[in-house]
C-alpha cells in the first residue's frame, strides 16, 4: 500500500481533503498547504508508487507496465484502509490524470476536484518533449532528463523554487521507476482527448498559473465547454506549479471552493 500521512482536524466531521502530487514530486511538495487545510479539514498525503516513501512492494515490482487506472486504484486503495468513503481530491500536474481517473472509476468517492497546473492536452512541443525522452530514456540518466522537462516546463526565473523542488525529489527515484512512469505517456493522448470530451457532474476547480504557456490554453477551453460543474481561477506572476510559486493565493482560492460546495449560499 502506499506511503501516507494523516493530519487530522478536531472536528470528526469535517470533510477529508486527499492530496495527490505529480511524477517525480513527492508528498512534501504539499508543506505550503498543510497548515492551512488542517484548520478546516482533515488531511491526508500520499506518496505515489516509487515516489517519497512508497517503496516498490513485490506486485508492483513485477508489473511491466503501469497504467493510470492501476495507479488511480493504488489512491482508493489508501481510502478504502483508512475507511474515507469520500474526500476531496486537489492535484498537481500528472496528479490531476489520477484525479480525473478516479473521478471516472469511483464518482461516489469525489466530494469534488482541485487540478492544479491540470494537464489536459499535450500541445506541440510537448509532444516533441515526450517523443525526445522515449528516445533517450534507456541512454541518458534519468535525472538529466528530468532537469531538462523541468527547465522547458517552467523556464523562468520565479519558476526557479519549482524546479528546485521537484529536481530534488526526482534524485530519490530509481532509473527503472522513471522509466516505467515515463511510458505512461505513451497513454496519455486518448485519456486526455477523453478527459477534454466527458464532463464529469463533479465540481471541479482548475487552478492554473498564467505563465503556465504549455497547458493552460487547453485547460481555458474546456472549461469554456463544461460550463456545468467546471470553473478556472488564473494565478497571477506564477507557472506550472501553482500550490508552491503562489501558496496563499492557492489556499484562498481552494478553501474558498470546498467552503462554497459545502455551503452554497456562501459567497
Amino acid at each position: 500500500m502506499l506511503s501516507y500521512t494523516i493530519h487530522s482536524n478536531s472536528n470528526a466531521n469535517a470533510d477529508w481533503v486527499t492530496f495527490v502530487h505529480g511524477a517525480g514530486g513527492s508528498s512534501s511538495i504539499w508543506f505550503k498547504q498543510v497548515r492551512e487545510f488542517k484548520k478546516h479539514h482533515h488531511v491526508l498525503l500520499l506518496d505515489l508508487r516509487g515516489h517519497g516513501n512508497s517503496k516498490i512492494n513485490l506486485k508492483n515490482g513485477f508489473q511491466s507496465k503501469y497504467t493510470f487506472e492501476s495507479i488511480s486504484l493504488d489512491i482508493l486503495e489508501v481510502l478504502d484502509f483508512l475507511e474515507i468513503k469520500k474526500s476531496h481530491f486537489i492535484g498537481i500536474s500528472l496528479g490531476t490524470i489520477l484525479i480525473r481517473q478516479l473521478a471516472e472509476s469511483n464518482p461516489e468517492r469525489v466530494q469534488s476536484m482541485i487540478l492544479g497546473g491540470a494537464i489536459l492536452k499535450m500541445n506541440f512541443r510537448s509532444q516533441l518533449l515526450m517523443k525526445f525522452g522515449n528516445i533517450f530514456k534507456y541512454v541518458l540518466p534519468y535525472l538529466l532528463l528530468y532537469r531538462l522537462f523541468a527547465f522547458i516546463i517552467m523556464p523562468r526565473k520565479n519558476h526557479k523554487q519549482s524546479r528546485i523542488l521537484f529536481i530534488n525529489e526526482a534524485k530519490k527515484l530509481y532509473q527503472k521507476e522513471f522509466i516505467k512512469w515515463f511510458k505512461l505517456t505513451a497513454d496519455i493522448n486518448p485519456v486526455l482527448k477523453w478527459f477534454r470530451q466527458k464532463e464529469v457532474n463533479i465540481p471541479t476547480l482548475y487552478v492554473m498559473g498564467e505563465e503556465d504557456y504549455m497547458f493552460l490554453p487547453a485547460v481555458s477551453l474546456v472549461v469554456a465547454k463544461h460550463t456545468q460543474s467546471s470553473q478556472l481561477e488564473v494565478l497571477p506572476q506564477c507557472g506550472h506549479v501553482v500550490n508552491v510559486e503562489q501558496p496563499n493565493l492557492f489556499n484562498q482560492k481552494v478553501l474558498a471552493f470546498i467552503r462554497k460546495i459545502n455551503d452554497p449560499k456562501e459567497i
